[in-house]
């Protein structure tokens, strides 16, 4: 990969993309001081995420959570519901776990260190050149897709951005690029023009501040580039989720339980769901949307009500269909079938001997001499406002409470 020689071309460059900046720059939340907490927040928030979703979230975030030692102290539960809607909830437990060690180790304050700084948990070198360039005006790059897609057009590189050996070199040439006394300012106008101008699919080059000495535009590759390796596409499941109403005590309550504290949505809250295997698909697939017959109807219930108990001791009596919907991770494509439901006889009986499940084998359902197991609950819409809960499961909620 080639740097930028001609210093003419490289001061031309950085003073044209800092005058354009400097006059056309959003207003945006995050801006409003050089706090590194807030600019830490931000960038950790803005990954993967939409600016105009962000906006919202961070103002509430930064509300509740004003200071490192504030996030550092909270709950974890009231953080991610905080974050709940914004998904890739990892981000949030690895911002709370990076104020808690800005705490122990600089006694609240953010460091103005690059090695410390990059240290922290969840803390890459994206959010490491970001909090020091714009924090604290030091001159390091902060490279990320905006950032690649320009210099790689502006460059013509025809390097593939989704190599590792690529990023290190176009970090090099952004750390070239930045003017003097301009750190932050300059890698946020990279980031703007990325975001606003020279876009993913259709590039705006009239505007564009350096279009002149463009590259790609006037070898007419503007469109073609960057080169970039297609990711995997995420690998497609089936799973049947179930609203479970509750009657007597429980009577307009539905059960829902807390995942796992490792792993995918660790300690978050969802309805009951399992996995579909191949052999049921279509059996789940003929029975929905009232498309199925009452042959086909009887087979997916049987197999939902075995299959639920099996897995997570719960004996329920589906009624219908209610919705589908599904939710892309980056890995995984949860094509999700629901149906609405209540407990079997034998529950509702053991219910009304204030017992919540019963089943054949009653030790399955028991937690400390009866009850719900721990992981499960019965809430209402009330407590829709304290418990966090994933985006695709947000969705069904909603439709089902209004």
């Amino acid at each position: 990969m080639e740097a930028i020689n001609n210093e003419e071309a490289k001061a031309y460059f950085s003073r044209e993309l800092l005058i354009w900046y400097r006059r056309i720059k959003r207003d945006l939340p995050w801006r409003m001081n050089q706090d590194p907490y807030r600019v830490w927040v931000s960038e950790i928030m803005l990954q993967q995420t939409r600016v105009d979703t962000v906006i919202p979230y961070y103002e509430r975030f930064m509300s509740k959570f004003p200071t490192v030692r504030a996030l550092a102290e909270a709950p974890e539960p009231e953080v991610l519901k905080c974050w709940e809607g914004l998904g890739y909830y990892s981000r949030a437990r690895n911002l709370q776990a990076g104020a808690r060690e800005v705490v122990e180790r600089y006694g609240g304050v953010v460091p103005d260190d690059k090695t410390s700084v990059a240290g922290l948990k969840g803390v890459g070198p994206y959010t490491t050149g970001a909090i020091m360039s714009i924090a604290f005006n030091r001159p390091e790059p902060a490279v990320d897709g905006n950032v690649m897609r320009v210099l790689s057009r502006y460059l013509c590189l025809e390097e593939d951005i989704a190599k590792p050996a690529t990023r290190v070199g176009i970090e090099k040439l952004a750390a070239s690029l930045i003017p003097e006394g301009a750190a932050g300012d300059f890698n946020q106008a990279l980031m703007e023009l990325g975001a606003l101008v020279c876009t993913p699919k259709s590039p705006s080059c009239l505007p564009c501040p350096v279009m002149e000495h463009c590259a790609a535009r006037i070898a007419g590759r503007e469109t073609e580039l960057p080169i970039k390796t297609k990711a995997k596409p995420p690998r497609p499941e089936k799973r049947v989720s179930v609203i479970v109403a509750g009657t007597g005590v429980n009577e307009g309550k539905i059960l829902v339980r807390q995942r796992p504290e490792t792993g995918l949505l660790a300690q978050m809250w969802e309805l009951p769901h399992l996995l579909v295997p191949k052999e049921q698909e279509q059996v789940v697939e003929a029975a929905g949307e009232g498309s199925g017959s009452s042959t086909e109807y009887a087979a997916a219930g049987e197999w939902l009500t075995r299959s639920l108990e099996t897995e997570t001791g719960i004996l329920i009596r589906p009624r219908g269909w209610f919705m589908d919907t599904d939710h892309i991770f980056s890995h995984i494509h949860w094509k999700m079938r629901v149906y609405l439901a209540d407990l079997g006889p034998h529950a509702e009986m053991a219910e009304a001997a204030g017992v919540s499940f019963a089943a054949e084998t009653a030790a399955a359902y028991e937690v400390d001499g009866g009850g719900l197991r721990k992981e499960y609950r019965w809430i209402g819409p009330k407590d829709m406002e304290t418990l966090a809960f994933p985006n695709v499961f947000l969705r069904i909620l909603r439709d089902y409470w209004t």
